[in-house]
């Protein structure tokens, strides 16, 4: 048998094992992350290295330093993952690696490594799309929650409304048509003079501000549930160029708070009409929050508030699990796992991988 009949005919077996432990690798940005994860459910080991230093300086991530510190990294933070779960490679099942999307050359790195490592070890090799990680960083959190419920993906790069129907079956709610939330985040934080990663910054110099000294658009779209964050983040560039015009020094605190109240505001909107059509239909589904921005303060307490007055269960992710991380991959793939879609050795980068190709 070649490697993937191999893979597939291990793959069979592991369905029935009572302990399935998945060696994961995440490298679709700026962070390079492996995990040891026992079925979908317990992290063993996490491990994370950040590139953050190296692209400060840049304002953002550069694409062709964050592969070569992917380059670098990955057989370290792999070879530390299974020191921390006190396992040699040999007692790993599975391999499991970030596929799409992603910065091409980041997700190319990780995927050969990957490829290379579950070749020579000879075990069976899971692609995982990244926002699926995002979503499965949840089962993690709170190992009770189950399919079918209702999530919000909110990261730099996505904006999505989703319905989780079962494990690796989506229903694509709502989406932004423009810029995604952290995105917006970020780019109003660098207006602001905030260093990189201005999301998390912007999110602690609100805390200091008044988030109703400033009024913002609303923004307006077609799609019931969709989402636009251009114009926000137009109008904020605007405003605080008219401050600095006028010689004055920009209140940086309430411009902050103003920007993160008008995006949890318009992002909470969506959710609570969908939760309201879904209640008026006889359905109550679960909550849950992804992606890196469900770390931000003011929409973890919107979501509390939201959820507790229309008696909705909410998950989100732990602070550590909200932003990139291999556990959340090896979550993911186990359940890929589960239903025996293993990858070959011609497994690419999908650098515009969709979690859902269209509404349904």
């Amino acid at each position: 048998m070649n490697y993937e009949e191999r893979s597939r005919a291990q793959v069979r077996k592991l369905k029935d094992q009572e302990k399935v432990r998945i060696l994961s690798l995440e490298t679709s940005c700026d962070e390079t992350a492996a995990a040891v994860i026992e079925n979908g459910r317990t992290i063993l080991s996490n491990v994370v290295f950040s590139q953050i230093d190296l692209h400060e300086l840049y304002g953002g991530v550069v694409p062709e330093i964050a592969s070569r510190a992917h380059m670098e990294a990955c057989p370290r933070v792999a070879a530390e993952a299974l020191e921390q779960a006190g396992m040699r490679l040999e007692e790993i099942d599975a391999l499991a690696v970030t596929c799409g999307p992603g910065l091409v050359g980041a997700l190319l790195t990780g995927v050969n490594y990957m490829k290379g490592l579950a070749f020579a070890a000879d075990k069976p090799l899971i692609g995982v799309n990244h926002i699926e990680g995002h979503v499965s960083a949840n089962f993690l959190t709170s190992p009770e929650l189950e399919p079918p419920f209702l999530c919000l993906v909110v990261s730099g790069g996505h904006s999505h409304l989703v319905e989780v129907r079962d494990y690796g079956e989506y229903r694509l709610i709502g989406q932004t048509r423009d810029d995604a939330a952290g995105e917006a985040f970020d780019k109003a934080a660098r207006v602001l003079g905030l260093p990189y990663p201005g999301g998390p910054r912007i999110d602690r110099l609100a805390e200091e501000g008044n988030p109703e000294a400033f009024s913002l658009p609303k923004p307006k779209t077609e799609g019931r549930y969709d989402y636009s964050f251009s114009g926000l983040k137009t109008a904020f560039l605007n405003l605080c160029h008219q401050i600095e015009q006028k010689g004055e020094p920009l209140p940086k605190a309430d411009l902050a708070a103003s920007f993160r109240n008008a995006v949890c505001t318009e992002l909470a909107e969506k959710a609570e009409r969908m939760l309201r059509d879904e209640a008026a239909a006889g359905r109550r589904p679960a909550m849950a929050l992804a992606g890196g921005v469900s770390a931000n303060r003011e929409l973890r307490r919107r979501f509390e508030a939201l959820c507790g007055r229309m008696n909705v269960p909410l998950y989100m992710p732990r602070i550590d699990l909200c932003t990139d991380n291999g556990a959340m991959i090896g979550s993911a793939a186990y359940y890929r796992l589960r239903r025996e879609e293993t990858a070959g050795l011609d497994m690419n980068a999908m650098p515009a991988l969709r979690l859902v190709e269209d509404r349904r």
